[in-house]
This record gives C-alpha cells, structure tokens and sequence, in this order.
C-alpha cells in the first residue's frame, strides 16, 4: 500500500527501516527479457562536458545545511491490567501510573540568515514539554538551539542557534514561483542519520495538493532522492539558491522512490520574515467556502476542464461578497496563475498577503470573469469566544473556540456555529485522548454544547463518567472517560 511518510524519523528506526525495505523490495529496472535496456554511448563533445559538475553549487549551499537533532520526554501511563481489554473499556489507557520515556529524533535544517537563523518543518522539532534541540553544522561544530515560531499547519518550525557569534554560513531564499517543470535541483539533508548528502532530480510537478501532509497548501514534486532524515533539508537550484523545504515522501517501504515533496520557499519565506521581524503571520480572509472542483460538478457548469475552486457560499460583509464573488463561480486563476483546487487558492492568496489585492478570473455561467479582492485580515474573536480549558475532566490541555464565519474558513467548516478545538497542549489530557485542532464538540453528557460558555460551565462539575461526541470531518466520535 502507498502512503505518504514524513521523511524525519529517529536514527534507529530509519536505519532499521532502510535495511528491512532492503531486503524485501527486490525491484530491479529490468524489461520484460529480464535484461535492463542497453543505454546508448556517446561520448561528450569536449573536455568540459565529460567535467560537468554540481560541485560549485554544493560548495555554495552545503555548509548553511544542517543536522538537527531533537531530544523530548514524553509521558505514558503503565498499569499492570493494561493488556486487559475489558479493563481498558472500562477504565481508558490513561488509567494507570505516569512514566516518562526519552524520545529522540533526528533531521535536517538550513540557515537562511548569517545570525543563525534556521528553518526546518515543525514535525522534526515536535515533542512533549520543551524539546532540546542541538545543531550540528557541515563543519562539525555544535549548538543548542530554540524554537521562535512553529506552524503545524504548513509543517514549517523557525529555530535560532544559540550562539553569541553572528556571522553563520547561510543560503538566499528564492522565488519559487520562478521554477519550472524540469527544471534541475538538488536536495541536500541528513538521511538515515549517514551524515549530509547531496542528490540530484529535476522539478517533477508544480502546486502538488492533497498528499497528506497535514495542511501544508501546495508542494514542488522532485525526483531527487529524498529519504528519512531529509526532513527539513534544503532543495535548491542551480544558482545555489533555496527553493524549498523537503519535508515528505511518497513510498512503499520508506525509502525513496523518486517522489518526493518539499514546501515552496515563498510560504518559507513569509515564516522566516515573521519570525526575524516578531510580525504574526495573517492569512488573508476570503469569506467564500471553496471546494475542489469534481468532475461530475464541472459537467453540471459545463466547464471542459476539472481544475478549480467551486465557491460554495459566500459570508456577507466579507471581502469576497464585497468583490462580487458568487455561489457558483469557479476560480480558475489568480493574479494569473493557473490554480488546481482550493487549496491552491488559498496559497495564492496567503503568498500575496494581507493588505494587498488579488485577481480571481472565474468562470461564471460559462463565461470568463475577472473578480478584484481585497486581503483583509481574519475578524478577531472576542474575549469570551476563546478559551484554554484545563482541570480534571477530558478536555484539559485544549483550546477552544466560538465558530465564526472566518474561522469556519479557515477550518473548511460547513457550519458556522459551534465549538471547535483550535489547538492542543501536548502531554494533556485532550492529548492522550486524541482531539485534533478542527474536531467539533457536539455533545457532553448528553447535551448539546452550543457555545464556548456551555462547554466551560459543563466541565465544572466532575464526574465519574464523562460521556461525549466530537465530529471529525463526516464521522461523529463518541466516547466515554473515566473521571
């Protein structure tokens, strides 16, 4: 079975992984006689031909590269009945005593700044409580190093070396809206804890959506050999420059099959400079639900082409409504770029930035519409629309929220009522229980939650039994906790 993998993992678990896909791929490119098709020798035109190489790019690049390992203790729970299943209906697996174990991982990172400046993907740096995080360089040197932003959604983490010097070796960041398919690109990380390697491919695909990685918009496709420990390691082009972050891969046993994904250096960019200048990143505001545009919807339009963003509603008072944007309308550009489905949508909008405009040429009844919007940012909540609930009942380490209009948006929520868990305290309670930033509470002790005010007052008054329902996408999750 295929499956999208991050490309960090420990060094141990890579390593084993690696030697078992080993032993069981047992691919060889041979044809149907069994032999490999005979390549054709041509010898080079000249001298310089035959000495073509990547070397001068990797001198430039390669030492802003670096390794960057991760240690964390993570909280469990033992008991004795723990292998009893009854007894864990009953009781829940937080029944028991906390343990800590120590949890290590291992990836790759780049310096974009001389100051130390590092930027990797948030899932290297993950772990419970204060992670410690060490920085190895290409040159052996060693650092300490801290998290300064982190964003789980687009899987991109900000560190700074903790150094008293200023003047680390370090890479540009370009404008990877300047790629091309074909384009030749080199992927420069840590895999498999070996120590730092260099492999060359071209840009396979531009603007990949839906690979699972989280909620990360688009990603550059890339043949070039990416594999455990990559994550967060540098893709460049040939001018030395940052194109993007690696940060998955698409395999059958964990190692590289020659599809690999990494986040566009433009959304790196916009992390980086909120994390240099202390300015939060905003996304921009819409007000329009967007939908991928099927093919069964595109032939109720009668749109040729099944690549687009169908709007689905449209907020009132939002800046979509204020452009014109209608239920109906299929986005198909923006600002001139050709966009395959929402999330591209959302990814051009975010690139160009709060306070500016954007163009959205739409498809309207069969015929070509350009809409002019506004970014504006996001509505801000009210003091009593969010809360951080903590205390002796299942919800403890979860930060929840009033669903408006704009955070329904965001979350690609039909519904713009309701309490939505925004985000998680690792280690918690809400944790261990499995609650995810997006889930609906419905229900606590059989009563409907309809405000943030509701859910706060109920989980007051403890209980012995907590009984609720969390809707997650399509699937309503009922559960019962022991108090």
């Amino acid at each position: 079975m295929l499956s999208i993998r991050p490309s960090a993992r420990t060094a141990a678990v890579a390593l084993a992984g690696a030697i078992a896909a080993a032993a069981v791929a047992g691919i060889a490119p041979w044809g149907k006689g069994g032999r490999a098709e005979a390549q054709r020798r041509i010898p080079p035109p000249s001298r310089e031909a035959a000495q073509f190489s990547f070397a001068p790019i990797v001198k430039q690049a390669a030492p802003a590269v670096v390794n960057v390992y991760v240690r964390s203790r993570v909280q469990t729970f033992q008991s004795p009945f723990a292998d009893d299943p009854i007894f864990g209906r009953l009781f829940g697996e937080r029944f028991g005593l906390p343990t800590e174990r120590q949890q290590s991982s291992l990836g790759s990172g780049v310096i974009v700044a001389p100051e130390g400046i590092v930027v990797t993907n948030a899932h290297v740096v993950r772990g419970g409580g204060t992670p410690e995080i060490r920085v190895a360089l290409a040159d052996k040197r060693e650092f300490d190093a801290h998290v300064i932003l982190q964003d789980e959604k687009t899987d991109v983490a900000v560190l700074k070396i903790d150094a008293s010097e200023g003047n680390f070796p370090s890479i540009g960041i370009e404008d990877s809206d300047t790629l091309e398919v074909g384009d030749m690109v080199l992927a420069i990380g840590n895999p498999f804890g070996v120590g730092q390697t260099v492999t060359s491919g071209i840009v396979s695909a531009l603007a990949r959506t839906e690979i699972g990685r989280g909620d990360a918009p688009v990603f550059i496709q890339t043949d070039a050999a990416i594999n455990p420990g990559n994550s967060g390691g540098a893709l460049v082009d040939m001018q030395a420059k940052l194109v993007g972050i690696n940060t998955a891969i698409y395999s059958k046993s964990g190692g590289s099959v020659g599809i690999g994904f990494a986040i566009p250096s433009n959304i790196v960019k916009l992390y980086v400079d909120s994390a240099i200048t202390g300015r939060k990143v905003e996304r921009p505001w819409l007000g329009a639900k967007l939908e991928h545009l099927t093919r069964d919807i595109a032939e109720q339009l009668q749109i040729d082409r099944v690549a687009g963003a169908v709007v689905m509603r449209v907020t009132d008072r939002s800046p979509a409504a204020e452009a014109g944007l209608q239920p109906g309308d299929v986005v198909v550009k923006v600002d001139g770029f050709e966009v395959g489905d929402a999330r591209a949508v959302i990814y051009r909008l975010t690139t160009k930035g709060v306070g500016k405009t954007a163009d959205l040429e739409v498809i309207r009844k069969g015929k070509p519409v350009v809409v002019r919007v506004a970014l504006k940012a996001p509505p801000q909540p009210g003091k009593d629309d969010v809360r951080t609930l903590l205390g002796s009942h299942p919800f403890d380490g979860a930060r929840v929220s009033n669903v408006g209009p704009a955070l329904a948006d965001e979350l690609g929520l039909d519904d713009s009522s309701g309490v939505v868990i925004v985000a998680v305290r690792p280690g918690s309670t809400a944790a261990s229980l499995g609650f995810k930033p997006g889930d609906i509470v419905v229900e606590l002790q059989r009563k409907a939650v309809a405000s943030v005010a509701d859910l706060e007052k109920a989980v007051k008054d403890r209980q012995r039994l907590w009984q609720l329902s969390v809707r997650r996408g399509d699937r309503v999750l009922t559960l019962q906790v022991q108090g």
